[in-house]
């Protein structure tokens, strides 16, 4: 069940029989996004290379309309937008607080997107907006909010540019298909009909900066220096030339008015930052508060998360199904829009697997791994080692999870389901695209540790996800690549 991705693994994989790649991927690592569910090659590729080549649509939950509501629903297409940073904008165009806008779910920045949002403003006002690559649709107006995860999933349309082989050449049309067709009959015979891991995906971490969980891991333990300094200081790969010389400075000087001068204007959150502590220097509380409340919780979540993953790594390792459960596992509920009721988690018996097991293949039910917090729930049996040691070996097994500075971003900790799945697949070629319309990382052509060739086939891959499942951890799962080309 189980592919390991880095050459220092090559021991243990060979061992396997299986084909060992020549690429390695420290960020994966780190964020134990690591291994794959099939023993395939893949096809390598690109994802993002031109921004149309990646959409989403979000499947809103409905939402009561009423001409005397409060709030403003809009129907948003962003084209290049991280969701916060068009929040922000937004909130300054209409001249109201930035907690005044809800919405669902982050999309990912480099895509076009499409999404409800619900605002506390005017909807003349709102319909007045006029911001470059946005497209505001006026629904109404209603009396609801809409929160974090309060939407049914999302449809992707996802194009994987550059097919290539392990050893970099270009892969043919006919080879990538091919492969996609064996990868796909693969998880299905191991995992269940469309079911694949249930990673937490790279943007969960902050890209090629996985700065969120580092945040988080200062913040449990109250180090709100370490916490703030991290998130403006962190080094980040292939960051352009700028940033990096003001990350720097900010490393070897802390925070200065010189560090602030050099900062890019487009760094909002960290000038917001550094603004606030050359004003009150000793108050990294108050500066962590310039973040926006959903990405302080996102700090939290993410070093959850890396637990999560690892635990999951460490159970592919083992060998331990993830699709059904063993006695001792926790196992949870599946409701009709494909979450996890974590409150209805269970410990499997030996005299109830075989019925769990028969459940669990019907989709009723999942195994789950851990997000932990100050009610921490492992497994027991073989299962509830391998989480415990995770955890150990993260150094979190004396962590608080209680912020009393900030008790909002307390967590009591939860589970998570191993599997998910995925639906109305399709997989079709697309021609190769001009140039002139692709992005400069496709420009520049393949790097050294890199898996992609120009000059190989294109692949377009449509499905829908429930919410909280990742488009790039089931594309991950085809194209079994380095994580920066996600």
């Amino acid at each position: 069940m189980f592919r390991e991705s880095h050459q220092n693994s090559q021991a243990s994989a060979s061992e396997w029989g299986l084909t060992v790649t020549n690429w390695t991927d420290s960020l994966a690592e780190s964020i134990g996004l690591e291994g794959y569910s099939t023993a395939t090659s893949g096809i390598g590729g690109v994802l993002k290379a031109r921004v149309a080549d990646f959409r989403v649509e979000e499947i809103s939950t409905p939402i009561h309309l009423d001409n005397r509501g409060r709030f403003t629903v809009a129907k948003v297409m962003l084209t290049n937008w991280e969701t916060n940073r068009f929040c922000n904008t937004l909130a300054k165009t209409l001249s109201i607080p930035r907690n005044r806008i809800f919405f669902a779910g982050t999309k990912d920045k480099r895509a076009v997107t499409q999404q409800l949002f619900v605002i506390d403003a005017p909807k003349a006002k709102v319909a007045a907006v006029e911001i470059p690559d946005v497209e505001i649709e006026i629904l109404g107006r209603t009396h609801q909010k809409i929160g974090f995860g309060n939407h049914r999933g999302n449809r992707f349309t996802i194009v994987v540019r550059g097919c290539a082989h392990q050893d970099g050449s270009p892969m043919t049309l006919e080879d990538a298909l091919q492969e996609v067709e064996r990868i796909q009959k693969e998880m299905a015979d191991k995992l269940g009909e469309n079911k694949f891991p249930n990673w937490i995906g790279p943007q969960r971490f902050g890209s090629g900066r996985p700065v969120t969980a580092e945040v988080g891991r200062h913040v449990i333990e109250g180090n709100w220096e370490k916490a703030v300094l991290a998130y403006i200081a962190m080094e980040g790969k292939s960051e352009n030339e700028d940033v990096a010389e003001f990350r720097r400075h900010v490393r070897e000087n802390g925070p200065t008015q010189e560090g602030l001068e050099l900062a890019p204007r487009w760094l909002g959150f960290e000038r917001k930052m550094l603004e606030h502590l050359l004003h009150r220097p000793d108050d990294y509380v108050g500066a962590f508060r310039k973040l926006p409340g959903n990405l302080q919780l996102m700090t939290i979540h993410a070093l959850q998360s890396v637990v999560f993953n690892k635990s999951l790594h460490a159970r592919l390792e083992a060998q331990h199904p993830i699709s059904w459960p063993v006695a001792g596992d926790l196992v949870g509920r599946i409701d009709e829009k494909g979450q996890l009721d974590a409150s209805s988690c269970v410990i499997v018996e030996e005299r109830t697997l075989p019925r769990i097991i028969r459940n669990c293949k019907l989709g009723r039910l999942s195994p789950t791994g851990p997000l932990p917090g100050t009610e921490i729930k492992t497994c027991e049996g073989e299962s509830g080692i391998i989480e415990q040691n995770t955890i150990s070996q993260m150094g979190l097994h004396e962590a608080d999870w209680n912020i009393e500075e900030i008790p909002r971003l307390s967590t009591r900790g939860t589970r998570r389901s191993l599997v998910t799945s995925f639906s109305e697949i399709s997989i079709d070629a697309v021609p190769l695209a001009n140039d002139e319309t692709m992005g400069e990382r496709w420009k520049s052509g393949p790097r050294e540790n890199s898996r992609w060739h120009p000059e190989g086939a294109c692949v377009r891959f449509r499905f829908t996800l429930s919410s909280g499942s990742y488009a790039t951890t089931l594309l991950r799962e085809f194209m079994q690549c380095p994580l920066n080309q996600l």
